[in-house]
């Protein structure tokens, strides 16, 4: 099996990394002092989290259209495959997780990577779909930090910031620690899948290539969630097999484009969407600069680029109604 800069640090970075060639997380230490310390880079980025005022005019802008459209009542993603579809022309913009000083929660709407558009598109659905959402929306400060509550469930192993190697780099991490909390359901095996095993190592093997990987102990703290990847392996659909499996994939389910680069788990990412009986993919592409619906069908796309050889499915989970912090729906 086989990336591309698409998970918010590493698929972000991978784009630069192989756009100059032609192309184109770690669970938290044992030991007493690093999760101390990594307690602390937590506390400071709940502190350093903050919202340009464009972000909070599109994020207040498109919820309520959302919320105005229905989309509240219906399944998640549903909603993923609407509210991704009022992405379509925001620019694509690569390493915006990437920001100097202590790990924090980035929130950018107004430029997208093929990962941070799955993640925000994913977040604002169920903001969308809480209890209380149209009331909590009157108040700016409690509605950005439910958002960012939420935002961090998904980028973030357990949810929770605790520095640069708790953000889930490699997507097939993402997927899994994702769906262990019952956020997506891994679709793949229940749809033939087969194991990739390959290792995956590219972060540890190109240090040089992220600012963050200067300090030897995020190295070392990525090497253990690289080694675990590895050996738990992967299911994938491979591509011919593709157009088979189609017809059980919905709108708004997360796929993940496998790579073929040594060391990378996962190339490209995106959300289905049907169109007049063919399945597209909705994303934000290096090619293209902006978020669009992919001019062919998901099977002829992943077919023709060299470098992408199958996908892992993953399909947002309905979960019960979360309650907002502000109270009941006014």
């Amino acid at each position: 099996m086989k990336l591309h800069p698409l998970v918010p640090g590493l698929l972000a970075i991978v784009v630069v990394i192989l756009t100059t060639l032609l192309l184109f997380r770690s669970p938290p230490s044992s030991h007493s002092d690093l999760v101390d310390r990594e307690t602390d880079l937590e506390r400071d980025s709940r502190d350093r989290s903050s919202w340009d005022e464009a972000d909070w005019s599109i994020f207040e802008t498109k919820v309520s259209w959302a919320l105005g459209q229905g989309l509240d009542t219906l399944s998640v993603g549903t909603a993923m495959a609407n509210i991704g579809r009022s992405f379509v022309g925001t620019a694509y913009v690569p390493g915006t997780l990437e920001v100097e000083g202590p790990e924090s929660l980035v929130i950018n709407f107004r430029g997208l990577d093929c990962v941070t558009f799955v993640e925000n598109v994913f977040a604002m659905s169920r903001f969308v779909r809480a209890a209380g959402a149209r009331t909590l929306l009157r108040d700016r400060k409690s509605a950005e930090d439910f958002y960012e509550s939420i935002l961090s469930e998904h980028r973030y192993r357990n949810g929770q910031v605790r520095g640069y190697p708790s953000r889930l780099h490699y997507f097939s991490d993402w997927v899994g620690d994702n769906h262990r909390r019952g956020l997506v359901h891994d679709i793949s095996t229940e749809l033939q899948g087969i194991i990739d095993s390959e290792a995956i190592d590219f972060m540890s093997t190109h240090p040089d290539a992220y600012a963050q990987l200067v300090d030897e102990s995020n190295v070392s703290l990525i090497k253990e969630t690289e080694e675990r990847l590895s050996l738990a392996g992967r299911v994938y659909i491979p591509e011919n097999r593709i157009d088979q499996i189609a017809r059980d994939i919905r709108d708004g389910d997360i796929i993940a484009a496998t790579s073929t680069l040594a060391g990378l788990d996962v190339a490209h990412t995106g959300l289905a969407l049907w169109i007049d009986e063919t399945l597209h993919l909705l994303h934000a592409p290096l090619v293209g600069e902006a978020v669009q619906i992919s001019e062919t069908s998901l099977s002829e796309r992943i077919n023709t680029i060299e470098g992408q050889d199958g996908i892992i499915i993953a399909r947002p989970q309905d979960e019960p109604r979360r309650g907002a912090p502000s109270g009941r729906e006014g």
